[in-house]
């Protein structure tokens, strides 16, 4: 009787549990299924628009080379049309499930097409218009985008006709696939071996220095020899040499440099450097240790940082960046040559807050970029310069600035620190031709720090 009283108690309740669980899973089923339903819709989406895309990029392409060759409103037009759909199709790509997919060189030149329409548009046509070498790049990219696009519209095609699934893509690429065994891997494999094995265009100086990888070619000086380095990090770090192990990156290749570490075995007093083969100098620095709780203000964490530079060589810097982040401070500072910052030539310091020691500085863009320039003398008055800015932004200082203007092409600016909206700005104004060639915003930090 027990039994049976237990048992018409347990079945219900049994079979109430049963369904239950068969119903979660249903539900969690459903719920998989639609979360894969969609991500296969944003794939097929994607990847749709970036054959639109190329094909439209491709037509544009041909509209511009159409008009003819003094029509600069029209080629300014085109190529920043150009410029917006190939930042379209690399916007589609990152999107789509590539991961592990040799896709590179086919975004790559994309980013080319991109930033070659970008730095051509931007610049005055009317005074520089398309040379017959960029002509001739535009021709050529006519035709290489004929073939991407109908690459693309051929695997278009292969989808909705075998009805190919995006996420069978995904899960072959992630194992690895041979050939011939995902016709949709296999398509994009063939056009990224298409476009690799495209001749070298000619993108322009300003284009080709984007993707110019810093070498110890491009530094001046001697190499130097382990011993060298480790004399400077003992020196640098207050500490006797025996302390500091010295090791070499990349040796034989164009890259070499060398790495040094002062206190190894002890984590919270280590301090790592890296320091260019060639020539010896001070890429980076960085000490390991805790920072406490923030004592140091801002003026003394600038002395401090500024008595850090002038006693490791970094002569003639002025600050024109503060940020501050917990416990520390990072101070920016450009070169400074006949009384014109020079934007490219910059590196950063990090202060500890605690008690205004320097423990860190990135000097890599100093390190490829100080030497002594030909600077070119300003054609406008400061005066005439002005006229370019808004009447009711309150002018607070001038001075005379070396930037990288957009066209990749450094500019000798004016430029004017002042407020309007109620925020602070710089804003450049080129000093040949009057043109605003940049504007940023600053914080109140920024203008105390260059002051």
């Amino acid at each position: 009787m027990i039994y049976r009283r237990l048992s018409s108690i347990m079945f219900p309740i049994t079979a109430i549990l049963l369904i239950g669980a068969m119903y979660w899973g249903y539900q969690e089923h459903q719920e998989k299924n639609e979360v894969l339903i969609k991500a296969e819709n944003n794939y097929q989406r994607a990847f749709h628009n970036l054959t639109f895309h190329v094909e439209k990029l491709h037509e544009q392409l041909g509209n511009t080379l159409a008009v003819n060759s003094t029509s600069m409103a029209y080629h300014r037009k085109g190529l920043v049309n150009v410029w917006r759909l190939t930042s379209e199709a690399q916007n589609e790509i990152s999107q789509l499930p590539l991961t592990y997919l040799p896709f590179g060189d086919t975004e790559n030149f994309l980013s080319h097409i991109s930033n070659f329409a970008y730095k051509t548009s931007v610049r005055d046509l009317s005074k520089q218009p398309l040379s017959q070498d960029e002509f001739k790049t535009l021709k050529e990219l006519y035709d290489k985008s004929d073939d991407i696009a109908k690459d693309l519209h051929q695997m278009q095609e292969d989808v909705m006709t075998h009805q190919m699934r995006w996420m069978d893509v995904e899960m072959a690429i992630a194992a690895d696939q041979q050939e011939g065994q995902n016709p949709f891997v296999d398509g994009l494999r063939s056009l990224d071996g298409k476009v690799k094995a495209y001749p070298e265009l000619n993108w322009g100086p300003s284009v080709s220095s984007m993707y110019e990888k810093r070498s110890i070619t491009m530094l001046s000086g001697d190499n130097v020899e382990p011993a060298d380095i480790k004399k400077k990090a003992a020196q640098m770090t207050n500490v006797d040499p025996s302390l500091v192990a010295v090791t070499e990156n990349g040796k034989g290749t164009e890259y070499s440099s060398y790495s040094a570490v002062v206190n190894a075995e002890e984590p919270d007093r280590r301090i790592q450097l890296d320091f260019a083969k060639k020539g010896g100098n001070l890429l980076w620095m960085m000490k390991s240790r805790p920072i406490g709780k923030q004592t140091v203000d801002f003026e003394k964490a600038k002395a401090a940082s500024d008595a850090f530079l002038e006693k490791n060589g970094f002569k003639d810097m002025q600050a024109v960046n503060y940020d501050q982040f917990d416990n520390s401070g990072t101070f920016t500072y450009v070169g400074k040559q006949n009384g014109v910052l020079i934007y490219p030539d910059k590196l950063k310091v990090k202060v500890a807050l605690d008690n205004g020691e320097p423990v860190g500085i990135q000097a890599g863009d100093y390190v490829y970029e100080h030497y002594k320039r030909k600077l070119p003398s300003p054609i406008m008055t400061k005066e005439e310069a002005a006229k370019a800015i808004n009447p009711n932004m309150k002018v607070k200082k001038v001075q005379l600035a070396l930037i990288d203007s957009e066209t990749g092409n450094e500019a000798l600016c004016y430029e004017f620190t002042g407020a309007i909206n109620n925020s602070d700005y710089r804003i450049y104004i080129n000093a040949e031709t009057g043109i605003e060639e940049s504007i940023e915003t600053i914080n109140p930090a920024d203008e105390k720090a260059s002051q």
